[in-house]
């Protein structure tokens, strides 16, 4: 299964539109923008975006995209183990 990555528009003051312009360039993964994600508090403190439904919090964009990349691996790996 694809991962899906969850971006929310009111976040991008914290430098998330590069990190998810960096992985739309990516076939493996579905991206999304949404105006709101529903999670005004991590909004408003750092970026964040959500992977397969699960918050990935980080200090900085930077740091957010290691972050996202981590947590593709760590389902990919679970997907593997489960075999499907």
């Amino acid at each position: 299964m694809r991962p899906i990555i969850e971006f929310c528009t009111n976040n991008m003051h914290h430098g998330t539109e590069k990190v998810m312009k960096e992985l739309e360039r990516s076939p493996e993964y579905d991206v999304v923008e949404y105006g709101c994600l529903g999670n005004c508090g991590e909004c408003y403190m750092f970026p964040y975006a959500l992977v397969n439904g699960e918050i990935v919090p980080a200090e900085t964009a930077d740091q957010l995209l290691e972050r996202i990349m981590d947590k593709i691996k760590e389902i990919q790996e679970m997907d593997r183990i489960l075999g499907e």
